[in-house]
C-alpha cells in the first residue's frame, strides 16, 4: 500500500518548516534534551532509592528489650509459706482401759472445766459361749467343786491330824516331867505337831485355790440380763479447762484401752506452724519477725518466731519430690481481739521477713546474671547496650541490691536475650 502525495507532502512539512526556522528547531532540541535528562535523572534516583534500601535492609535494626531504672526504695527479703494454726497446749483424752464407753454428751466448741466427768467406762459384758466351750466350762465348774471338796476333807483330815498331835505333845509333856518319859519322845511329838501345823496350812490353800477356780468357771458361765450394768465404771475427767475441740467417739461402744476419746484445749492459745525447707530453715532465727499476710481478715497480723524444732521430716512436694523440711513455731504479737476469728487448724500465709533496709540502690532481679566469678548486667548507654560489672547484696523477691557498679538514674535491661550484646544498639520495648 503506498501513500499518497499529499500525506507525503504534510509529513514533509514540518521538517520543512524547521529546517526554514532556527528557533523552533532550538526550542525542540531542549525539549529532548530535558526529556533526556528526565530519564536519566530518575534512573538514577532509582538506583540511588534501591542503593539506600539495600543499606538500610542490611542494616542492623536496634533490639527491642525491656528497660528499667536503677532506684533506691525499701529492700525485704522474705520467705513465704503456708502453715496453719494449733493450740498450743491440746490434750487427747484416750480411754485407760478396756471397757464400754457410754455416749458423749459433749459438742466441739463445749466448755468443760477441769475435773469434769466427759465420758464413763463400764466393764464388758461376757462373750457369749458356744455348745463345745459350754460344755467345756461346765466340766471345768464340775472339776473345780470337785476339788474344792476334796480340799476341805484334807483340811479337816489335817485338823484332825493337828488336834490329836496337841494331845500327844500333853501327855507328853507330863510324862517327861516326872521322868517317865525320854527327851526324845517329847522332842518327837513336838516334831509332830508342826508337822501337822504346816499340812492344816497347805490345806487351807488347797481350798483357795479350789475355790478360786469355782469362781472363775462360774463367772464363764455368767449370762447377765441385757438391761442389767454390771457392777462399778470408771470416770473420764478432763484434765484442764478449755474447749472440746474435736470428739473421736460419739456412740456407745466397746473400745480398747488407749483409744482417743475427744481432745481438749484453749483455743485462745494459739500459734502458728509452718513447715520449712531445711535450706531456708537455716536462715531463720528465734525471734524473727513474722508477717501472717493470707488469714482471711482485712489486715496483716504480726508475729515472731518462737522455735525451730531440732528435728525434721520427709515431705514429697507437688512433683512428687521428696523434700526434707522443718516446722518453725510462730507466736502472736497482735492482742487476741485482732485474731479473735482464727481458731485450731485453720490456713495461713506467713512471709518471714530476713532482712529489711529503707534506701536500698536496686533493680529488678532479671536484670542481673553471673559473669564468671561476679555478676553483671547490661546498661543502656546512648542507645546501646553496655556490659558492666556489678556487686550485688541481699536479694528480695522482685529486686535485689547494688552495692557497686551502678548508680540511681542508669537504665539496665531486663530478661536480657541472646541477641543482646556489648555494643548492640537496643530501643526500648
Amino acid at each position: 500500500m503506498t501513500s499518497s502525495p499529499t500525506a507525503v507532502a504534510r509529513s514533509q512539512a514540518p521538517a520543512l518548516i524547521d529546517s526554514q526556522d532556527p528557533a523552533r528547531r532550538r526550542a525542540r532540541d531542549r525539549r529532548r534534551a530535558l526529556g533526556r535528562n528526565l530519564r536519566q535523572g530518575g534512573l538514577v534516583l532509582g538506583l540511588c532509592g534501591a542503593a539506600l534500601g539495600t543499606v538500610l535492609a542490611l542494616r542492623p535494626r536496634p533490639v527491642p528489650a525491656d528497660v528499667a531504672s536503677v532506684t533506691r526504695a525499701p529492700l525485704v527479703v522474705a520467705i513465704e509459706e503456708s502453715g496453719k494454726t494449733r493450740v498450743k497446749d491440746r490434750y487427747v483424752v484416750s480411754a485407760p482401759t478396756t471397757g464400754r464407753v457410754s455416749r458423749l454428751l459433749l459438742e466441739p466448741g463445749d466448755w468443760v472445766r477441769e475435773g469434769d466427768t466427759l465420758a464413763e467406762l463400764s466393764p464388758t459384758l461376757s462373750p457369749l459361749l458356744d455348745q463345745r466351750t459350754r460344755a467345756e466350762t461346765e466340766a471345768r465348774l464340775g472339776a473345780a467343786l470337785s476339788a474344792l471338796g476334796q480340799s476341805k476333807a484334807q483340811v479337816a483330815r489335817a485338823l484332825t491330824a493337828k488336834l490329836q498331835a496337841e494331845r500327844d505333845l500333853g501327855r507328853a509333856e507330863k510324862l517327861a516331867s516326872t521322868g517317865s518319859l525320854p527327851l526324845e519322845a517329847r522332842e518327837q511329838a513336838e516334831f509332830n505337831l508342826r508337822l501337822r501345823n504346816d499340812e492344816l496350812t497347805s490345806a487351807e490353800f488347797g481350798v483357795k485355790v479350789a475355790s478360786e477356780e469355782a469362781r472363775l468357771a462360774r463367772a464363764a458361765l455368767g449370762h447377765p440380763a441385757k438391761d442389767a450394768m454390771p457392777d462399778g465404771h470408771l470416770d473420764v475427767l478432763a484434765p484442764t479447762s478449755g474447749r472440746v475441740l474435736a470428739v473421736h467417739q460419739k456412740s456407745a461402744g466397746v473400745v480398747l484401752a488407749g483409744t482417743p476419746l475427744l481432745e481438749v484445749g484453749d483455743p485462745s492459745q494459739l500459734e502458728g506452724v509452718v513447715d520449712l525447707l531445711t535450706t531456708d530453715a537455716v536462715r531463720v532465727r528465734p525471734g524473727t519477725a513474722v508477717e501472717i499476710i493470707g488469714w482471711g481478715g482485712e489486715q496483716r497480723l504480726a508475729g515472731r518466731v518462737r522455735e525451730i524444732e531440732p528435728s525434721a521430716f520427709t515431705r514429697p512436694s507437688a512433683l512428687g519430690v521428696d523434700e526434707q523440711r522443718v516446722n518453725v513455731i510462730v507466736s502472736f504479737s497482735e492482742p487476741r481481739e485482732r485474731w479473735a476469728m482464727l481458731g485450731d487448724g485453720y490456713h495461713v500465709e506467713v512471709r518471714l521477713i530476713l532482712w529489711a533496709g529503707e534506701q536500698v540502690t536496686q533493680v529488678p532481679l532479671g536484670a542481673v546474671f553471673r559473669q564468671g566469678g561476679g555478676w553483671a548486667c547490661y546498661v543502656l548507654d546512648e542507645g546501646r547496650a553496655a556490659l558492666r560489672s556489678i556487686a550485688v547484696g541481699h536479694r528480695g523477691e522482685t529486686s535485689v541490691e547494688i552495692t557497686s557498679g551502678l548508680q540511681p538514674g542508669d537504665a539496665v535491661i531486663v530478661h536480657p536475650g541472646d541477641r543482646v550484646q556489648d555494643g548492640v544498639r537496643v530501643e526500648r520495648h
